[in-house]
């Protein structure tokens, strides 16, 4: 067995806007594509072009893609109610990009999708998340972490965006 220690670096802002904005603001900032659609066009896909323009129209404006969301508030709230702080977890990323990493390191499927935390506190709205670069850096391949830079780049406009 063998074990890697991962320094892990958080990227994290504060908002002072309300919750359900940043959550909008967000979403607004990448494609909503059907994944089940797409993977199925991906697996039908007989080279890597056809592969390419399933993804391509699923992608934002960011050149992102929210894969999945989970509303982690919702089960707070079976226990503490509506006062509950509301806290969401989205799985964003681009499958192009994802291939890029993993071409050069394989464990890089392990971190992507990233996932961004949104989550009310009494000083405001946190938006975080690990950054690629510090998941890829004990690897120690410039290519992808040079790929890592450019996503690490897309997810933190996105969120500075966001908190607005």
């Amino acid at each position: 067995m063998r074990t890697k220690q991962i320094s892990v670096q958080r990227f994290s802002l504060i908002s002072s806007k309300k919750f359900n904005d940043v959550v909008a603001k967000i979403a607004a900032g990448v494609g909503h594509p059907d994944t089940r659609a797409m993977f199925k066009n991906i697996g039908l896909a007989k080279n890597y072009d056809e592969a390419e323009k399933a993804i391509q129209p699923g992608l934002g404006p960011t050149g992102l893609m929210e894969f999945m969301r989970f509303d982690h508030g919702e089960v707070l709230r079976k226990d503490h109610g509506e006062k509950a702080a509301r806290v969401m977890r989205f799985l964003i990323g681009n499958p192009l990009v994802m291939k890029r990493m993993v071409e050069h390191v394989p464990d890089a499927g392990s971190y992507a999708p990233v996932t961004i935390l949104v989550d009310e506190r009494a000083d405001g709205v946190h938006i975080s998340y690990d950054t690629m670069m510090s998941l890829l850096t004990p690897y120690g391949n410039a290519e992808a972490l040079k790929v890592a830079k450019e996503l690490d780049g897309k997810i933190e406009a996105l969120l500075t965006e966001a908190a607005k």
